[in-house]
């Protein structure tokens, strides 16, 4: 018996092999890790999460400008796009509003 029918299934998937992609919600926490520390902000919330064949796309609300009262906070919305494998390979701010403010309408009805 050679040594690689001695090691345990375990260890030869973690260290051989194709790499496992991430569940969801590890996606998420590294997408709002890697965009912090890329951004200096903190993410609030994500409001939008899709995969696709290339990776995962996410939409991330950030606070940019902290302003008393709250409600005129300087708020950023980011488009963050990653690999299969959860690694951030681009991101951009598609929105800048004051917390207290709604979306303008949407066409569609949205």
């Amino acid at each position: 018996m050679n040594d690689s029918q001695n090691t345990p299934k375990t260890s030869r998937r973690q260290t051989g092999g194709a790499k496992k992609n991430p569940a969801p919600m590890e996606v998420l926490r590294q997408a709002r890790t890697q965009l912090a520390e890329l951004t200096g902000t903190e993410a609030e919330k994500v409001t939008s999460f899709e995969q696709s064949e290339d990776g995962w796309s996410l939409e991330i609300e950030v606070l940019e400008l902290s302003r008393v009262p709250d409600t005129m906070s300087l708020m950023a919305s980011y488009q963050v796009d990653l690999d299969p494998e959860g690694q951030l390979t681009g991101y951009r701010r598609v929105r800048r509003y004051e917390r207290g403010r709604s979306d303008a309408h949407r066409p569609g009805g949205r």
